[in-house]
C-alpha cells in the first residue's frame, strides 16, 4: 500500500525527471501486466493511457468511462509498480471544479503521483474548453493535491491539435497563450497533442513556460530528436495499446481463416510475463 509519505517521495521524484533535453521517456501502461513490462525495461515512471485504459475496463476513449472505474485501475497499478505512476484522467471525470477536485483527491488516494489534464470538450459546439474555463479546473485540481499536501505533477494537455487544420496560421498562437494561461493556474507541464517537425518543437520549446511532453511513435520525431530540441517528457500515448490490439486483431482473424499463428509468433515467452507478476502484489479493484 502506498503511504502519504511515499506518495509525496513519489510525487518529487516525478516532478525532477522532468528535464529539458534529457526528457522523461514514457511507455504508457494501460493495465498491471503493462505497467510491469513498462517498469521491468527500466522506465523511471509509469505513465496511463486514457484510451489504453478505457479499451481494457471495455469502454470508448472520450470521457466515456467510469470515474470509478478508471480510479480502481490507477489503485492496481500505482500498487503493482515501484516507480512514480502518472494517470491520465480525462478531462477529470468531472463537470465542475469541484467534482474535479474530488477527482484528484480520489486519484492521491490511488497511489499516483501525477496527472494529465486535456481541455478538449466531447459535447457542444465547441472542440475545446474556453482557456479561462480550463485555468479554473486547473487550479481547483492545484488546489486539491496542495490541500492533500502532494506536490502533484499536473500536467496541462493541450489538444489544439484539433484546430489545427481549420486554423494553421494562429494553432502555434493559440496553443501558446493556452499554456502560458495553464502555467499561471497552476499546471507543473504542459503536454502539447500531436506530431509537430523540428521547426515546430522548437518554437513549442522556446514558447512554453514549462516542461514540454511531446509524443513519439509512428510518424512523430524520435526520442533523441525531441531531447535535442529541448523537450522535457516523451510520451507513446495511446500507440502501444494500439499495437498490442493489432496483434490480437490480426492473431484471431489469422486463427479463425487459415488456421495458422504466424501473426503471434514472436510473442513474449510465457515465463517472461509470469514472472513480471510475481513480487507485489496488485490492489484490489475499489468497490
Amino acid at each position: 500500500m502506498i503511504t502519504m509519505t511515499s506518495l509525496h517521495d513519489h510525487a518529487r521524484r516525478l516532478r525532477s525527471l522532468h528535464v529539458p533535453g534529457r526528457p522523461l521517456v514514457l511507455p504508457n501502461a494501460w493495465d498491471v501486466a503493462s505497467a510491469r513490462l513498462v517498469e521491468a525495461a527500466g522506465a523511471a515512471a509509469v505513465a496511463t493511457t486514457s484510451a489504453g485504459v478505457a479499451w481494457s475496463l471495455g469502454a470508448a476513449d472520450g470521457d466515456r468511462l467510469d470515474r470509478d472505474a478508471a480510479l480502481g485501475l490507477i489503485s492496481r497499478i500505482a500498487a503493482a509498480v515501484d516507480v512514480p505512476v502518472t494517470a491520465d484522467i480525462e478531462s477529470g471525470f468531472a463537470r465542475t471544479p469541484a467534482e474535479l477536485a474530488d477527482t484528484i483527491a480520489g486519484v492521491l488516494d490511488a497511489g499516483a503521483a501525477g496527472v494529465n489534464l486535456e481541455d478538449s470538450l466531447r459535447t457542444g459546439p465547441h472542440l475545446l474548453r474556453h482557456p479561462s474555463e480550463q485555468a479554473e479546473r486547473i487550479a481547483a485540481a492545484r488546489s486539491a493535491a496542495d490541500a492533500a499536501g502532494v506536490p502533484l505533477f499536473l500536467n496541462a494537455r493541450i489538444d489544439t491539435h484539433r484546430l489545427r487544420a481549420a486554423q494553421p496560421d494562429s494553432w502555434l498562437r493559440e496553443t501558446l497563450d493556452r499554456a502560458r494561461v495553464y502555467v499561471e493556474a497552476g499546471a507543473d507541464g504542459v503536454f502539447v497533442l500531436g506530431a509537430f517537425d523540428e521547426e515546430t518543437v522548437s518554437a513549442l520549446a522556446e514558447g512554453v513556460p514549462a516542461p514540454l511532453n511531446l509524443l513519439t511513435g509512428p510518424g512523430a520525431l524520435p526520442v533523441p530528436a525531441l531531447a535535442k530540441l529541448g523537450v522535457a517528457r516523451v510520451s507513446a500515448g495511446s500507440a502501444i495499446a494500439e499495437a498490442a490490439y493489432a496483434v490480437v486483431s490480426r492473431s484471431a482473424r489469422e486463427l479463425l481463416t487459415s488456421g495458422t499463428s504466424t501473426a503471434f509468433a514472436d510473442g513474449l515467452p510465457y515465463e517472461t510475463v509470469n514472472a513480471a507478476m510475481t513480487g507485489r502484489t496488485a490492489a484490489s479493484p475499489q468497490p
